[in-house]
């Protein structure tokens, strides 16, 4: 499978993932449950023995999947159970998204940026693609959009791994209100997006996340049949930018390209539905915040 775009093998952003050690390796386990689930040959029965081999992963996915978000009618005990009635995909992406909680832990470089709080972005960002996949007509990839929605940011974390002084001083110039990315590249070498891309290939993440990591800020400019979810994730991340606040630094001013809106066919009402469901995500007692507030509560 091809995990790569055609501008995330910048040397800049590949060396800077080769010689980060804290988010470089993804726990093994999670990296084999994506290659299994990837697998068309693989089954049920695989998955449970991957995930069951790891007590505090099995915790976290159990939590996730009993969350109200989900409706189940009864309390789920065993993984095995789970996967039974959510599927593999959806089994795969609470485990991707519980291992990436973990690596957003720290990283508060001052007034301007935290890393829970760019964590607790990414979850907004990841419940407005959800919707916004859905209201597009595009259900069967909801569970899809939230993953990538987690995952959009991540190359910020590997700036701050990588030169922390570095990005400390774009982060305050953007604060300062230069553009973010145009600053990344001149003290950083790439943008946050090529760093995201370089570690989503690192990862061996699906291509349709390494795009997304890639070009959630054009994504007019990715080939068309992988263009429909970094489409979706700009409109995501821009909403959620303007609704849940935390780390907005690299959003646009006056939200989201209104030509990726009209590529989606989202309206106004449209663009309400996708603000009530990030507003509905940092409600901790609405069903889509009980699920939100499983990954964010522990990051």
């Amino acid at each position: 499978m091809d995990h790569g775009t055609d501008d995330a093998g910048n040397d800049a952003a590949i060396a800077a993932v080769r010689n980060i050690s804290h988010i470089a390796t993804l726990p093994e386990v999670t990296v084999e449950i994506i290659e299994l689930v990837e697998n068309p040959v693989s089954s049920a029965r695989d998955l449970h023995r991957l995930v069951a081999a790891d007590p505090a992963l099995t915790a976290r996915m159990l939590k996730v999947v009993n969350s109200a978000f989900y409706g189940l009618p009864r309390q789920i005990a065993s993984i095995n159970r789970a996967v039974s009635l959510l599927g593999l995909n959806a089994v795969k992406n609470i485990a991707v998204a519980a291992s990436l909680a973990k690596l957003f832990r720290g990283g508060n470089i001052g007034p301007h940026f935290d890393a829970h709080d760019l964590w607790t972005h990414s979850c907004a960002t990841a419940a407005a693609a959800k919707a916004v996949a859905e209201i597009n007509g595009r259900k069967g990839a909801s569970d899809e959009a939230f993953l990538a929605g987690l995952v959009h940011d991540v190359g910020i974390l590997v700036e701050l791994q990588h030169d922390r002084a570095r990005f400390a001083a774009a982060i305050e110039q953007a604060a300062e209100g230069a553009d973010l990315r145009e600053v990344e590249r001149m003290t950083l070498g790439e943008t946050h997006e090529g760093f995201g891309a370089a570690l989503c290939q690192h990862w061996k993440f699906p291509a349709s996340l390494t795009w997304v990591a890639g070009h959630h800020h054009d994504p007019l400019t990715v080939p068309t049949a992988n263009r429909d979810l970094p489409l979706i994730v700009h409109v995501a991340d821009q909403i959620a930018g303007e609704v849940s606040g935390g780390f907005t630094l690299d959003l646009r001013a006056d939200g989201p390209l209104p030509e990726v809106l009209d590529a989606l066919q989202i309206g106004e009402s449209g663009l309400v539905t996708v603000r009530n469901a990030v507003l509905a995500a940092l409600d901790h007692e609405s069903p889509r915040g009980e699920m939100i507030s499983a990954f964010v509560g522990n990051s």
